[in-house]
């Protein structure tokens, strides 16, 4: 969310042509005639610099660290913006290890990642989980305000009887994270693991607090098999994956395509040995592979196509899976409640910590544990797709958070930010924990104060990364001026600082300063250790007083003095 010192600003969907928004003639929904077409960055006004430096962070993490090991065995990537895919990588390896300490198998046993690799898609299954749902409410058999217990009855025990549908969908129902004990390990077949689920007691109150749960997905699984008459995995395969022609989208993937699918861990308990082909979660597994919050497998092309049908408004070449105002409901924050866990019927939004600076308000996706990521923007209708095998051949070795961070990021920033004057503007992106300075040379002011005005595109991480005009007369001692910005998403009122994300405008900002002597201005962008989203670009800096010029950065950039900023001209 948009945020300063004082107030936040609220996200837009749409601004006006010429305020420099990410390269975009059009926003939200493209027409559902939208089909995807290979193509280059710059077919769709991209800069390829940020993906091919992204592309060579992920061949990084596949190579052994000083820890001995990798990040990942490997990676598929994809990356597509208005239509047009604009990027493709895989890397490293879909079958590397031959056991949980990481012996490498030799490598004619080896098998290289490819762009039709089949990946265990973990907690992204819970997507195909939520739009089957959703489909239901479209034919008036489920209404998301409804308990569970109209079409479950035997949920309500253990005070669940007031859980509701849209609770499941948000992770608001009240339930711990997982099944306790463990489905695979706590209970003897399947029927008595379907009804350790519906017996499941609640942690909390239902609707008092967000609490990521598989639970909620495995219910909302059976309440779809209980209204359609039909096992999940059929209802997914004939309502979702054959109309959009995922072909290699599904549960329990045939032996066939076995050579193409990623391995996933080397488990001794439960004693599986290498999991390869079989759904990792155990919980799952336990299931027959079919279950609400686990099991699909996937490609990052059949992931595409149904990125692309989410912003066509749901549907496909002509094939139709949701209605556009139910897609719309989909993507919608129920969790206002929960500014950390902003959360529409299914889709996790606005997520820095995997969508990097593709995060807004607006923007939606998901992600699993074995090492997925999905992260659709509608804003500048693009989505990005990383699928690694994280898990291969131990969960051990990590998080790679900032992977995911990385790719996404990387269409962000591929995304042109015009100067709103002349053809040039300063950029500030100093990465985690570190600090930009752009400052002027001392200026005297005859008439005790001075007015600053300047333009800025600010896409940060929130509040802890601001964004300050400071003043100082002994090039010491800083205090922040008092800033008024205004365009679309800007804080309303004076405000010590800015900060925030998904307005992607710019925006006007003015000061009055006060300089009883000569006065040195400079503009600071700060980071804490975690995010950070574009960064900073700043245009058209001018100092006056009574209208008198006192400093023009536009037509004399050399007299500002940079330290981690940059000229960078579009």
């Amino acid at each position: 969310m948009l945020a300063a010192t004082t107030t936040a600003g609220a996200a837009t969907t749409s601004s006006r042509p010429g305020q420099g928004r990410f390269d975009q003639p059009q926003h939200g929904f493209a027409p559902a005639s939208t089909t995807l077409r290979e193509g280059e960055p710059g077919d769709v006004g991209l800069d390829q610099r940020p993906i091919r430096d992204a592309e060579q962070f992920l061949r990084n993490w596949t190579q052994p660290d000083a820890s001995g090991h990798p990040h990942f065995s490997g990676a598929v990537g994809l990356l597509a913006h208005q239509g047009v895919v604009v990027g493709r990588y895989a890397v490293g390896g879909a079958l590397r290890y031959a056991d949980a300490k990481g012996t490498e198998l030799p490598p004619a046993q080896q098998v290289p990642m490819r762009d039709d690799t089949i990946f265990d898609l973990a907690s992204i299954s819970k997507l195909f989980t939520s739009i089957a749902a959703l489909q239901l409410t479209e034919q008036g058999k489920l209404e998301v305000n409804a308990p569970v217990v109209r079409y479950l009855p035997e949920f309500g025990v253990q005070g669940k009887q007031d859980v509701t549908i849209e609770q499941l969908l948000t992770h608001t129902s009240g339930f711990d994270a997982d099944p306790s004990p463990s489905l695979w390990e706590g209970y003897a077949d399947i029927p008595s693991r379907r009804k350790a689920v519906l017996d499941s007691p609640l942690k909390n109150a239902p609707g008092t607090t967000y609490r990521y749960s598989d639970l909620n997905m495995l219910t909302l699984g059976f309440v779809i098999e209980k209204l359609t008459g039909k096992p999940l995995d059929t209802v997914v395969h004939d309502r979702i994956t054959a109309p959009l022609g995922m072909v290699d989208t599904g549960y329990n993937p045939p032996v066939s395509k076995l050579n193409r699918i990623a391995a996933t861990e080397y488990e001794s308990n439960p004693p599986r040995g290498l999991v390869r082909g079989q759904v990792h979660d155990e919980n799952a597994w336990s299931l027959g592979g079919v279950a609400g919050h686990a099991g699909v497998f996937s490609t990052g092309s059949d992931l595409a196509t149904l990125c692309q049908a989410i912003l066509n408004g749901g549907s496909y070449r002509g094939h139709r899976i949701l209605r556009p105002d139910t897609v719309e409901k989909m993507l919608t924050n129920y969790n206002a409640r929960f500014p950390d866990d902003a959360h529409g019927l299914g889709f996790e939004l606005d997520q820095p910590w995997y969508m990097g600076a593709l995060s807004s308000p607006t923007s939606a996706g998901h992600t699993g544990f074995t090492g997925t990521t999905l992260v659709i923007d509608p804003e500048s209708r693009s989505f990005a797709l990383l699928l690694t095998n994280r898990v291969h051949p131990t969960r051990g070795w990590g998080s790679i958070n900032a992977a995911r961070q990385v790719w996404a990021t990387s269409l962000a920033k591929a995304m042109a930010v015009r100067p709103v004057v002349g053809k040039d503007e300063w950029y500030a992106d100093p990465g985690d924990s570190a600090t930009a300075t752009l400052s002027t040379p001392p200026l005297d002011a005859r008439s005790g104060s001075l007015q600053a005005s300047f333009h800025a595109f600010v896409d940060t991480e929130g509040p802890n990364d601001p964004f300050q005009l400071e003043a100082s007369t002994d090039g010491v001692n800083w205090q922040p001026v008092p800033l008024r910005a205004t365009g679309p998403g800007a804080p309303a009122g004076t405000v010590s600082s800015l900060s925030g994300h998904g307005h992607r405008a710019w925006w006007h900002v003015s000061a009055t300063v006060p300089a009883p002597s000569a006065m040195t201005l400079r503009w600071r962008y700060t980071t804490d250790s975690n995010y950070t989203g574009r960064g900073i670009s700043l245009d058209g800096v001018k100092v006056t007083e009574r209208g008198r010029t006192v400093l023009d950065g536009e037509r004399n950039p050399g007299e500002l003095s940079s330290s981690g900023w940059r000229l960078s001209t579009r």
